[in-house]
C-alpha cells in the first residue's frame, strides 16, 4: 500500500469512528462498544455541530490527490465526497426540522431499541438499562428541535398524520408487561445469571415506569397541544417557502441522476402508459371480458384473493421464498452469509406502515436480517402480490443485496450505508427477476407484479406531482386508485408516507430503468456469451453505488466479457 493510500485510509477511518459516534445504537450493532451508554443527540445544535464536522472532513478529503491512490480509492474518495457535500447541501434547507414522519418519530427510537439491539450479555442489559435511563432527555431534545420546525413553518401536513398520537398512546401502559420495552426480558440468555436478569428486569421496570412512560406523556402533549395544531392544510413541499429547493435537492439525492421533477414526472407517465398496456394483456388472459375498472374492483373486493388470518399471509410468504432460496444458483454465483426471517410488523405502528419493510442484519453478526409483514386489514392485503413484494423485501431483494454488501471487503461506509436509488432500484428489479426462475404463474399473481411495478412508476408521477406541481392528496390518491391493483387502504398509507418523506419514493423506479437497461445491453453486446449470474455478481460486487458509477462498473465488464 502507496504512502497516499494509507493516508487516505487513515482518514477514512477516522470519519468513520466519528460517524459511530453520533450514532450509538447503531454502533452498538456492529460491535463497537465504546457508547454503549448514549443515545445520539437529535437537537438541532448537535445537528449543526456535525455539519461542521462534515465540512472540516471534506475539506480534508479535497485536498487528497486522487492520482496518488489506487483505483479502488479513487472510487472510494468520490464517493466520500459525495456522502458528505449531499449531507453539508441538506443541512441547508427547512427539512433539517423535519425529525418526524407519519411511520415514525422519536418516540419509536426508543420503543424500537429492543429490536435493534443485542441482548447476550450482562453488557448488552447494562447498555439497555443506561439507554432507558437517557430515554426522556433525547425525547425533550427531539421536542426542542420539532418545536423550532413549527417556529420556521416547517412542520409536517395534517392529513398523513391524522392520529398519530396513537403510536405514541400504545406505550403509556399501565402494566409494564405490556410494554415493547420489556420484551429484552422475555428470554434468559445463557450468558447472564437468574439473580442479575431478574435484578436487570426490576431495574427495567422501574426505568420505563419512572422515566420512559413520562418522557412519552410529555412528547405526546407537545405533538397534541402543538404540533397537531400547526400542522400544514397543503400537502406539498414547494407550498413552503424555500420548499421547491429542497425537493429539486432531494430529487437528485435519491435519484443519483441530475433528473429534475418534471423529467422526473414525465418518465412517470411514460411508464404507466406502458405498464397499463401489459396490464390489459394480463387481464385478457384472465379472462375478464369487463372494464379495467370492473377488473380492479373484482381483484380488490373477491374475498378468494385474501388471507383470513395472520399466520396465512405469514405462511404464504414463508413458501415464496423458500421456493426462490432454491432458485438463487440460476440467477448468482456469490451469496450472503447472513440468513434472514420474517416477522409481523409491531401492532402499534403496523397501521399507518406500509404493507411490508425489510430490516439489515447487524453488522456483527449478533442478528440476522428480518423481512417485516404488515398483518392488519387482511382484507385489504392480497395473496396475489405476495410473490413481488417478498421477492422484493427478502431475496433476491434487499436481504440479497443488503447482507452480501455487508460481507464485502469495502470501507465500513459503504459496507453499511450506500444509495438509496441503488437499493430500491434492486429491490424492484428484484421482482422482475421472478419471471426469470418460474414466479408468476396465475394471470393474478402476474398482475400482481404489474400492480406493484405500476406503483412504483406511479410514484414518479404522484410524488413530484404534489410536491413540486401542486397535487393535493386527493389527485395523488386518485390518480393510484385509477392506475394501479392496490387496494384503497394501501393507496392511502403509501400516498401518505410520499407526503411526510418526501422523494424517497422516486428512488425506485429511475434505480429500476437504469438496472434494466444495463442488462438490455450486456445482453445485446454479449449475446449468447451473456450469463445472467454473473451481470448480477458485477452488479453487486461494488455495493450500492451511485447509477453513473454502477454503469462505468457494468460497461468495463461487459468489454472483459467479450471473446
Amino acid at each position: 500500500m502507496s504512502d497516499a493510500d494509507a493516508r487516505f485510509e487513515g482518514l477514512l477511518e477516522a470519519h468513520w469512528d466519528w460517524t459511530l459516534s453520533t450514532a450509538p445504537t447503531f454502533a452498538t450493532s456492529l460491535g463497537v462498544r465504546d457508547y454503549d451508554d448514549r443515545l445520539s443527540d437529535p437537537s438541532l445544535e448537535a445537528y449543526d455541530v456535525q455539519v461542521e464536522r462534515q465540512k472540516e472532513f471534506l475539506a480534508q478529503f479535497e485536498a487528497i490527490d486522487p492520482a496518488g491512490l489506487s483505483p479502488d480509492n479513487q472510487l472510494n474518495l468520490q464517493l466520500i465526497q459525495l456522502e458528505l457535500e449531499s449531507a453539508i447541501e441538506a443541512a441547508s434547507y427547512g427539512g433539517r426540522y423535519m425529525a418526524m414522519t407519519n411511520r415514525a418519530g422519536p418516540h419509536t427510537v426508543i420503543t424500537g431499541m429492543v429490536s435493534r439491539l443485542p441482548f447476550r450479555t450482562p453488557a448488552d442489559y447494562d447498555s439497555y438499562l443506561a439507554r432507558l435511563a437517557a430515554a426522556p432527555d433525547y425525547l425533550a431534545k427531539a421536542t426542542g428541535r420539532l418545536r423550532s420546525g413549527i417556529e420556521a413553518g416547517w412542520v409536517q401536513p395534517c392529513a398523513p398524520m391524522a392520529g398519530y398520537e396513537a403510536s405514541i398512546r400504545a406505550h403509556i401502559v399501565d402494566d409494564i408487561n405490556e410494554s415493547v420495552m420489556m420484551d429484552a426480558f422475555d428470554t434468559r440468555p445463557t450468558g447472564v445469571n437468574p439473580e442479575a436478569f431478574a435484578a436487570y428486569r426490576q431495574r427495567a421496570e422501574t426505568l420505563i415506569t419512572d422515566a420512559v412512560i413520562p418522557g412519552l406523556e410529555a412528547f405526546e402533549r407537545f405533538y397534541l397541544d402543538e404540533y397537531a395544531p400547526n400542522c400544514r392544510t397543503d400537502v406539498g413541499l414547494s407550498s413552503i417557502e424555500g420548499g421547491a429547493d429542497y425537493y429539486d435537492y432531494l430529487a437528485k439525492m435519491f435519484t443519483t441522476t441530475e433528473l429534475t421533477p418534471d423529467a422526473i414526472h414525465q418518465i412517470g407517465l411514460s411508464e404507466v402508459a406502458r405498464i397499463r398496456a401489459e396490464m390489459d394483456a394480463v387481464q385478457q388472459e384472465a379472462g375478464f371480458d369487463g372494464t379495467f375498472k370492473a377488473f380492479q374492483d373484482f381483484l380488490r373486493t373477491s374475498p378468494e384473493f385474501y388471507p383470513k388470518t395472520a399466520q396465512e399471509r405469514m405462511d404464504a410468504a414463508a413458501v415464496i421464498l423458500k421456493k426462490m432460496d432454491g432458485k438463487l444458483p440460476e440467477l448468482f454465483t456469490k451469496f450472503p452469509r447472513m440468513p434472514y426471517g420474517i416477522k409481523e410488523i409491531p401492532l402499534d405502528v403496523a397501521e399507518k406502515t406500509t404493507t411490508a419493510y425489510y430490516s439489515r442484519p447487524a453488522g456483527d453478526g449478533s442478528r440476522a436480517g428480518f423481512y417485516y409483514i404488515n398483518t392488519t386489514n387482511l382484507d385489504k392485503r392480497p395473496l396475489y402480490e405476495m410473490e413481488a413484494l417478498s421477492l422484493h423485501e427478502a431475496v433476491p431483494g434487499h436481504h440479497f443485496q443488503i447482507a452480501l454488501s455487508q460481507e464485502l471487503t469495502l470501507p465500513n461506509f459503504r459496507k453499511y450505508g450506500g444509495f438509496t436509488a441503488f437499493i430500491e432500484g434492486w429491490g424492484l428489479y428484484s421482482e422482475r427477476l421472478g419471471l426469470d426462475v418460474g414466479f408468476y404463474e396465475t394471470p393474478y399473481t402476474n398482475f400482481g407484479r404489474l400492480s406493484y411495478e405500476m406503483w412504483r412508476a406511479c410514484r414518479l408521477v404522484v410524488d413530484t406531482g404534489m410536491h413540486s406541481m401542486g397535487w393535493t392528496r386527493e389527485e395523488a390518491v386518485n390518480y393510484m386508485i385509477d392506475n394501479t391493483g392496490l387496494s384503497v387502504k394501501n393507496i392511502n398509507n403509501e400516498v401518505d408516507r410520499y407526503i411526510t418523506r418526501p422523494g424517497q419514493a422516486l428512488a425506485y423506479k429511475i434505480g429500476e430503468l437504469k438496472i434494466r437497461e444495463l442488462r438490455a445491453l450486456a445482453e445485446a453486446e454479449l449475446g449468447d456469451g451473456f450469463d445472467i449470474r454473473l451481470f448480477h455478481d458485477t452488479v453487486l460486487e461494488n455495493g450500492a453505488v451511485p447509477l453513473s458509477v454502477l454503469e462505468e462498473k457494468v460497461k468495463a465488464w461487459v468489454e472483459t466479457q467479450k471473446p
